[in-house]
């Protein structure tokens, strides 16, 4: 099993359907388990998945619409019931505190896990940790949404033909990569001569918006992008009435922004074959495609040499 990849618990906009359930998705990225807008199914959805309440340490929803947040009971509850020992955060809009608050304690249960609720309330970093750095951006529907990023730090691989052409081994590894610089056999190995430059990986997470400047913001330089492609371009007007993405914008977007693999989800219940969307999108980005369903496990793309690019902050 990859230690990142999008585990897809549903797909569906505004209603599951019968192949199709409500919202739900589960990014595991090393020791990290974030669950984006857990929609009505989620806990039963996991279980068809095989992923345990315990995976989840944090819970991210971009807004208060129904097909995004009402599995949050299920999801709270489950997470006491199953007595995960460590504590969940909690990220959501500050403005619908109100609706976080229902949720959480929709009805009569024994609170034993431990979740932190850190409301959302403007553009930036939410939370760093050794898996990088979670920033939100504010998105553009007719309610307050939030889209998310997270984005490991740059770093370094090693060549072993270099380390082993100067001599360094062993524990001298490790010292020259937090020193910058060591003697060798009289001589100073500097870190950059035995080693080049590793772009850590970006994970971008956009549902229901419009087209907007956070769009692109989120979206730039991802391995992989996680969006809505709720209507195809025939239903435009309507896209943009109720604040949503066409495929095609999706594959707009993918292509400007240098993304790596486009993940295509969110989908009205009006069309019967996920296969135009997958032919809108391909027309605008001609890189890798996932047209999602339910309960599938889409790989982040390994990491790759390169120059680093910066991560949208503010």
């Amino acid at each position: 099993m990859s230690a990142r990849e999008l585990v897809v618990l549903g797909t569906a906009s505004q209603v599951p359907g019968r192949d199709r359930n409500h919202n739900g998705y589960l990014l595991r990225w090393d020791t990290e388990g974030l669950l984006f807008d857990p929609g009505e199914g989620t806990q039963r959805q996991l279980l068809l998945a095989g992923v345990p309440a315990a995976a989840i340490t944090r819970i991210c929803l971009t807004h208060f619409h129904g097909d995004h947040c009402l599995g949050v009971p299920g999801i709270v509850q489950r997470l006491s019931l199953d007595g995960v020992p460590h504590p969940v955060t909690a990220h959501y809009p500050a403005s619908g505190a109100r609706f976080f608050a229902r949720l959480r304690n929709a009805s009569v249960f024994h609170e034993v896990a431990e979740l932190v609720e850190e409301p959302v309330e403007r553009d930036g970093p939410i939370a760093t940790g050794a898996f990088g750095e979670l920033v939100a951006l504010r998105l553009d529907h007719p309610v307050e949404s939030f889209g998310y990023r997270l984005a490991e730090p740059d770093g370094r691989r090693m060549l072993p033909e270099q380390l082993a052409r100067r001599g360094v081994t062993g524990p001298d590894i490790g010292r020259l990569q937090r020193s910058g610089s060591i003697r060798v056999g009289g001589r100073t190995v500097r870190l950059e001569q035995v080693s080049e430059p590793r772009r850590g990986q970006r994970f971008a997470f956009v549902m229901d918006t419009r087209l907007c400047a956070a769009v692109y913001r989120l979206a730039d330089g991802a391995d992989l992008l996680v969006t809505e492609s709720t209507f195809l371009s025939a239903d435009a007007g309507l896209a943009e009435r109720y604040g949503h993405l066409t495929a095609a914008q999706a594959g707009q977007v993918a292509a400007e922004c240098d993304v790596r693999k486009l993940v295509l989800t969110h989908f009205s219940q009006r069309y019967r074959d996920p296969a135009a969307f997958h032919t809108e999108a391909a027309r605008e980005f001609g890189g890798e495609i996932v047209v999602a369903a339910d309960l599938d496990r889409i790989a982040v793309p390994k990491r790759h040499s390169g120059g680093s690019r910066s991560s949208p902050s503010s």
